[in-house]
């Protein structure tokens, strides 16, 4: 699933927060400006700066933490933290400081986003699951909608993963959105999502002992994709057993 932010560097997003956290100094009252002009502060900010531009990540790390010190209720300086600790896929530290960051400001959808990857990549999937439900609410975006639907798919929570596909399958955008699977030789494949939605709705019937369905619904997903190396290797097994 595309991610909202993820895909631009590092140091691009987090000179961006930075430079948006300077903006915002008139906005302040006055005990944070007489902060951000302090020093110790300027110091802190140079060294992190730094640190980013050299890929110093342990070290911009540490001073963003003297940062958020002098300025705790500052969330993008928080996000930034979580940010660094995401793409160094340092996930449990990054899920414990966006709940601090989700405390201060729930509305951050970007955050929201994150903590779901994070969430789910240590194994808390009931918990990731509550986020993409959450996102989706929020942004009535279908990609959200998608992971739902598989996380649930996961969780053995078929009937509902069945409603959220039916729901996606409907909508004209499961004909444009593409979905990245490997294929035989490992290689990355793009498959439409439609595609994709009959092979877990074939999954999800192989699961619950309907073997007829789960044919039928690879079939689909071979029909819209003649090439999708998954949904065949599904059939190909259902023969097999």
């Amino acid at each position: 699933m595309k991610k909202v932010i993820f895909g631009l560097s590092v140091w691009f997003v987090l000179m961006l927060v930075m430079s948006s956290v300077n903006a915002q100094n008139e906005q302040q009252p006055p005990q944070s400006q007489n902060i951000r002009q302090s020093t110790m502060y300027r110091m802190q900010r140079g060294i992190y700066q730094r640190a980013l531009k050299y890929s110093d990540i342990n070290t911009a790390i540490n001073a963003l933490y003297n940062i958020c010190v002098m300025e705790p209720q500052n969330d993008s300086i928080l996000f930034s933290l979580a940010y660094l600790y995401f793409e160094n896929q340092r996930y449990f530290s990054a899920t414990l400081t966006l709940n601090d960051v989700m405390m201060l400001n729930p509305n951050n959808v970007q955050a929201l986003e994150m903590r779901a990857v994070s969430l789910e990549q240590v194994g808390a999937i009931d918990k990731s699951l509550e986020d993409y439900e959450s996102l989706y609410l929020r942004t009535n975006n279908i990609n959200f909608l998608y992971k739902t639907a598989i996380l649930q798919y996961q969780m053995k929570r078929y009937k509902e993963s069945k409603t959220n596909i039916d729901i996606l399958l409907s909508k004209k955008e499961s004909d444009e959105i593409k979905i990245y699977f490997p294929d035989e030789n490992d290689q990355e494949q793009e498959v439409v999502l439609r595609a994709s939605l009959h092979n877990i709705k074939g999954l999800i019937a192989k699961e619950e002992g309907n073997i007829t369905e789960a044919r039928k619904q690879f079939g689909i997903a071979l029909e819209v994709q003649p090439e999708f190396y998954l949904a065949r290797k599904n059939i190909e097994d259902l023969s097999n057993q």
